[in-house]
């Protein structure tokens, strides 16, 4: 059984950052990709950014150069550091792993962005 628990959410003024954690436990095993996803009120579930364990990164458009997803592999943690963070930000942000090909996801949190 592997566990994600997600943390670092929050309220945050347009223009401001935010940086979110993701530590995975439980019965670890090979771990073929990190990243994260989110899903705003109404809209579906869109990738935001994902590390595979080849080393490659791949980040939505709307995000592009704005947030950076890294990882401490000694930790089992991905990181998701959002900068310049808008209004459209906003929405319930989800940890995934893809472990021994089966794929897990965290609980949430919220990310809103409002001044």
């Amino acid at each position: 059984q592997v566990q994600l628990v997600e943390s670092g959410g929050g309220l945050v003024q347009p223009a401001g950052s935010l940086r979110l954690s993701c530590a995975a436990s439980g019965s670890i095993g090979s771990i073929n990709a990190m990243g994260w996803y989110r899903q705003a009120p109404g809209k579906q579930r869109e990738l935001v950014a994902i590390a595979h364990s080849g080393g490659s990164t791949y980040y939505g458009n709307s995000v592009k150069g704005r947030f950076t997803i890294s990882r401490d592999n000694a930790k089992n943690t991905v990181y998701l550091q959002m900068n310049s963070l808008k209004p459209e930000d906003t929405a319930i942000y989800y940890c995934y792993f893809r472990i021994t090909l089966y794929d897990y996801w965290g609980q949430g949190t919220q990310v809103t962005v409002s001044s």
